[in-house]
């Protein structure tokens, strides 16, 4: 049998439609409870993206690219503007 989580515990993502209004008035809306969602929203971004413990074949790729781009930007930026016809 399937636990039931209360509604105030659920995430975003699992509060259905309906569960919406009263999801949305249990938060803590108050300074401290805004700026811990905040710290909490920073510390997984910083923890996924930043402090990450060894990379994938993705993000290599993606620091290439950017790197790469960053020296060329001036002449792409002059073909984009450029009209052919």
């Amino acid at each position: 049998m399937a636990s039931v989580v209360p509604v105030k515990e659920k995430k975003l993502m699992d509060v259905k439609l309906g569960e919406l209004p009263s999801w949305i008035l249990m938060r803590d809306f108050t300074p401290k409870g805004t700026a811990g969602a905040f710290q909490r929203g920073y510390y997984r971004y910083h923890n996924k993206y930043v402090n990450v413990k060894r990379g994938g074949v993705a993000m290599v790729l993606a620091a290439y690219m950017l790197f790469s781009y960053c020296p060329c930007y001036k002449e792409l930026k002059h073909q984009r503007l450029c009209k052919y016809h």
